[in-house]
């Protein structure tokens, strides 16, 4: 096969990956596996998806030198998802690996925390900085409910667990579907007595399992964040904890994320607006997706991908700057809107 060329890198990288429409691109989202635990309603079906076979799953060494040529040009934080990536076998190696990357400033991971708490540590030293835990309700039937799988407690543990190895922020987040009812105001309270940070996203069209009951996205379950935002003020004032109040640039957790923070008076923690779809920040997008089987999609909603795999396994580094150069060259101005995509998130990566 025919490889993108050098010339296609220069000009779009070199301190600083840059886009063609000059947005500077410094976070790069790896999705290690494909494979979850969890059958959750939005993602994927009960008997879940067809899995990727072994040969085209990047390796833990492949998925490491991309990431090195990447930081040569300028990418400079990563977060790890999946699927889920506590099933991938050398997660932690990998990690201790891009630690020792130069231009790597933070390394962060998203995870449902179903079995973190005996490795929390374990990923601690092994460098991760920060951590998000997937979490949509706090109702044990409900939990069941919408993962199909497993009980609500080992996730507490898990977020239990990453509080006490001090990793700092840990982040909740927590896809708002209208047609749940969730308890709002019991996520908002777990920021008040510990440094939780709860993030609220709006429930975006991706893939085609993505409905409650398999039905689809539907536009009516998708709850405004400036809608929620009131919500919660108002549940909160009644329930005696006054009105959420904006948080300033120093008061907000780290991180490379486009959430919008508030908080309570008092609150250890925040809380968080991430407006996919009512706000959208495609101006301001800074990140680039790496998917499990070595496809660069520069845009979560778009299908354009780029296949990097090829080159990571038989190509040289200038080969692989090739294609990571056409990825950056062609990533879309927005998302328009569009409703559905040829993967679910759970092949894309969360």
């Amino acid at each position: 096969m025919r490889l993108p060329l050098l010339s296609n890198w220069i000009g779009v990288l070199g301190p600083m990956a840059v886009d063609g429409l000059g947005r500077n691109i410094d976070y790069l989202r790896i999705s290690v596996t494909d494979k979850c635990n969890f059958r959750c309603l939005y993602c994927m079906p009960d008997e879940g998806v067809p899995l990727l076979q072994h040969c085209d799953i990047l390796t833990i060494e492949e998925i490491a030198r991309f990431v090195r040529i990447g930081a040569e040009g300028g990418i400079k934080h990563i977060r790890i998802t999946g699927g889920e990536p506590l099933v991938r076998k050398g997660i932690i190696d990998l990690i201790r690996e891009i630690k020792q990357i130069p231009g790597i400033e933070s390394i962060a991971m998203t995870t449902n925390a179903f079995g973190l708490a005996p490795v929390a540590q374990d990923f601690k030293d092994a460098g991760l900085d920060r951590i998000n835990i997937s979490l949509d309700t706090l109702d044990p039937e409900q939990f069941k409910y919408l993962t199909r799988r497993g009980t609500i407690d080992q996730v507490i543990e898990g977020i239990e667990a990453s509080l006490a190895v001090g990793f700092d922020p840990v982040k909740i987040n927590s896809v708002v579907i209208r047609a749940l009812n969730q308890d709002f105001l019991g996520f908002a309270k777990l920021t008040m007595d510990k440094p939780l940070h709860v993030r609220f996203i709006e429930f975006m069209p991706v893939g085609h399992q993505s409905g409650i009951n398999d039905t689809g996205w539907n536009e009516t379950d998708v709850i405004p964040s400036d809608e929620l935002r009131n919500i919660i003020s108002d549940r909160a004032e009644a329930a005696g904890l006054g009105r959420l109040e904006a948080v300033d640039k120093d008061g907000k957790p780290a991180g490379n994320g486009p959430a919008s923070y508030y908080k309570l008076p008092g609150a250890q923690g925040t809380i968080g607006f991430i407006s996919s779809l009512s706000n959208h920040f495609c101006s301001t997008c800074n990140r680039l997706r790496l998917t499990a089987d070595g496809y660069l999609r520069p845009c979560l909603f778009s299908d354009d991908e780029y296949c990097v795999r090829e080159a990571l396994r038989y190509g040289s580094d200038d080969d692989v700057k090739g294609v990571l150069a056409n990825a950056l060259e062609h990533k879309p101005d927005s998302h328009h809107y569009r409703v559905g995509t040829d993967r679910n998130m759970s092949k894309i990566g969360g």
